[in-house]
């Protein structure tokens, strides 16, 4: 066959675009090198070339007081009721019905729907007053660790989201829109700041393993993916059992030097194909290569606890030591920020609890509570708390009525947008403090006179923090403007916090 018929009917559409003068590619290449300010494919080449990204231009918009974020996820929306909402006029309405006027017509899920009535479940757990340095705050029996340290604590019980039903939730609070296809949160710090290092990814996501052993809500690799960024801004996701990444082994019989040589060989041939069609994903190829050649020395080293001393392994506890559990994924994310990782994600699954929360709800909060007090602990004790952003919270909370049976020690409780429980601590966020109020239902937000606050997504409510606010509150620490930060796709600006979003001054020191 004629070899130039032959390289054309090999041709990809993306190569065919990239061909044409008035194709895609050259299209997405022009908007590309505008944004970077590269001015030619072979800048573009350079600036993916094994290098560490600084970030774009102007960015940060002013001084950041946090320099990383980690962000401890518990998906499934713990009950804020039974952890940080004390209530204890529940008691003496046990299995009343919750009043209309509570509930307010407000939207509630098919699995609850159908309910002939709404019983109370009040709490079954103990609360405790502990000292914050402030007014103090209740604190559930269930977390005995965590209550010792409120003092460092920023403590907001007026979370609030639209969305009523995991998936759109989870994925609202990790990239900005109850839709897929947006970036998430690190991606979009990773594009807009860099990197800290040259040897592990910009963003690291860990998962934790749950010790109730019920089926979980699934978390998707697009929680942590780019959407429409260039690819190089993904979380890299590392595995407890195994290799951390795949395949980062060399096989048998293939040294450095010779894994070196095949990838300077491969280099070429993408800086070639780069310079034919001005893709930019190859040119994020070329960038991947080179940072997973590093990881094949760095990754081993950072999982490697056992330098760690004694006195550190027995502030997290025996879980620790099992690769994989909460405690020891809170642990390597001290490791990652001491080695200059900007966005550490730990999943924690297993607290959508619509039955049994009398059963499960201790196991899954001695799965966390070490973990998140030792983790707080090390980075204050480590210097690094004021600048690191620690984020604890789930995608929404759990409902005052108890979803099937109920009895005085066993109940479950329905997914609840209206009202739920975050903590922030370090990263230039007031600590031993307590954010917002709710009814004595844990239903409404309400305000410092108990009246009911009806919060809208478009403008700050005093005492509410949405979504979008908690999202443009973190990049604010990050001395990112969050309406700044922006990426042009399809015809328009977008951004994490889509058109919304306040920054909560309040919650800041």
């Amino acid at each position: 066959m004629d070899p130039i018929r032959e390289a054309e009917l090999m041709m990809t559409r993306r190569q065919l675009f990239g061909r044409t003068t008035l194709g895609l590619g050259t299209a997405a290449l022009s908007r590309l090198l505008t944004i970077g300010g590269l001015g030619s494919i072979a800048g573009l080449a350079s600036a993916f070339d094994g290098q560490t990204h600084h970030g774009l231009p102007g960015l940060p918009n002013f001084a950041p007081k946090a320099k990383r974020v980690i962000y401890l996820f518990m998906s499934g929306g713990p009950s804020q009721l039974d952890l940080w909402d004390y209530k204890p006029k529940l008691n003496d309405l046990f299995n009343t019905d919750l009043p209309d006027s509570v509930r307010r017509g407000q939207r509630v899920t098919t699995m609850t729907s159908g309910q002939a009535r709404f019983p109370i479940a009040p709490s079954k757990y103990k609360f405790q007053h502990y000292d914050n340095g402030g007014d103090g705050i209740w604190v559930s029996e269930l977390l005995p660790h965590t209550s010792k340290l409120v003092n460092e604590l920023c403590v907001v019980k007026t979370m609030w989201t639209e969305a009523i039903n995991h998936d759109p939730a989870t994925t609202y609070l990790q990239t900005g829109s109850q839709l897929p296809g947006r970036p998430s949160m690190g991606a979009w710090l990773s594009y807009g700041l860099g990197s800290m290092n040259e040897n592990l990814p910009t963003y690291v996501v860990l998962h934790s393993k749950v010790s109730s052993g019920k089926p979980n809500q699934p978390v998707y690799p697009r929680l942590w993916g780019t959407g429409f960024l260039p690819s190089e801004y993904q979380g890299v996701a590392l595995r407890s059992q195994g290799d951390p990444v795949l395949y980062i082994k060399d096989p048998d019989g293939m040294d450095r030097s010779t894994r070196r040589a095949m990838l300077d060989d491969v280099a070429a041939l993408n800086h070639a194909e780069l310079s034919a069609f001005g893709d930019p994903e190859i040119a994020a190829r070329i960038k991947q290569y080179e940072l997973a050649y590093r990881l094949q020395a760095s990754v081993p080293d950072l999982m490697d606890l056992s330098k760690e001393s004694a006195e550190t392994m027995a502030l997290y506890g025996k879980d620790a030591h099992e690769p994989g559990t909460f405690a020891a994924n809170c642990l390597l994310a001290r490791r990652m920020v001491q080695r200059g990782v900007r966005f550490i994600q730990v999943f924690h699954r297993g607290w959508d609890l619509h039955s049994d929360l009398g059963i499960d709800m201790p196991t899954q909060a001695k799965d966390i509570d070490q973990g998140c007090a030792a983790l707080i602990q090390d980075l204050k004790r480590t210097g690094l708390l004021d600048e690191t952003l620690v984020v604890w919270g789930g995608e929404f909370g759990r409902t005052v009525y108890s979803q099937g049976p109920l009895s005085h020690e066993n109940y479950g409780r329905d997914h609840h947008p209206r009202a739920f429980t975050v903590w922030m601590a370090g990263g230039g966020v007031k600590p031993g403090m307590v954010y917002g109020q709710t009814d004595d239902f844990g239903y409404n937000i309400v305000d410092k006179d108990g009246a009911i606050i009806d919060p809208t997504v478009d403008r700050l409510t005093p005492g509410a923090v949405h979504v979008h606010d908690l999202q443009a509150t973190i990049l604010n620490q990050l001395g990112i403007d969050h309406t700044k930060l922006t990426y042009h796709y399809q015809g328009r600006d977008f951004r994490l916090t889509d058109v919304y979003g306040n920054v909560v001054h309040d919650l800041l020191k």
